[in-house]
């Protein structure tokens, strides 16, 4: 038998035995490869299948507990962004915002797409990378009210909220301020041109584009990083 499924196996009936109710904190790493008599890698590796079978779940700093992740512990901004980062975010935002932008071109009203516009402006006329990415929020949170769908706008704030939280900074080019011909630039005045015309297929593919340019970026920077 594979050492990986060996531990598996041990742990399970470990479990099992002990009959623990849920959210009951595991032993120690340390502890429970002693009881089983597996090294710390065989015990991760359990751990890791046991977490993706949602049979455990995991808090960094608090330890290993039995059954699925509490509904609890998604309701807390910082406890979601200490749990995942830039990349898995940008996955998110590429499932959620090009159905927003497609609402928005069907919902839209007039004050919405001048609110857009004014955004557009403001970005496109930052002197520095702060300014500019309070005004590339203001924009997609324009686009999200644009929807006039409560649950939808708060699915947004919740998702942007970890998106600000999760560190950022560090990924962000070294000059002052956003060059003039900023892909960005150019890309919401398509997503916005594409939501005044109520096209919700353009709306929604020109929001994927933005968002997979800005993922493109996101993942280069972080390389570079490395």
């Amino acid at each position: 038998m594979d050492q990986g499924q060996g531990a598996l196996t041990q742990l399970r009936a470990y479990l099992a035995q002990r009959d623990l109710p849920a959210n009951s904190r595991l032993p120690a790493e340390r502890e429970l490869c002693d009881i089983l008599g597996v090294s710390r890698g065989e015990l991760r590796k359990a751990l890791a299948i046991m977490e993706e079978n949602r049979e455990l779940w995991r808090h960094v700093g608090k330890g290993t507990f039995i059954g699925s992740r509490p509904v609890e512990e998604f309701s807390n901004i910082a406890a979601i962004a200490e749990l995942t980062n830039p990349r898995e975010v940008m996955q998110a935002r590429l499932l959620i915002e090009p159905q927003i932008a497609r609402e928005a071109a069907l919902n839209a009203t007039a004050g919405d797409v001048a609110e857009m516009r004014l955004c557009m402006k403001m970005s496109r006329e930052a002197k520095t990378w702060r300014q500019y990415e309070n005004s590339d929020n203001a924009l997609h949170r324009a686009v999200a009210e644009a929807t006039h769908n409560t649950v939808l706008v708060a699915l947004f704030d919740t998702l942007n909220a970890v998106r600000r939280t999760v560190v950022w900074g560090r990924l962000r080019s070294k000059v002052d301020r956003p060059p003039s011909d900023h892909h960005s630039f150019a890309e919401h005045e398509a997503l916005v041109r594409a939501i005044e015309e109520r096209d919700m297929e353009a709306a929604g593919q020109t929001m994927r584009r933005h968002l997979s340019h800005v993922q493109g970026n996101l993942l280069a920077s972080s390389q570079a990083a490395e």
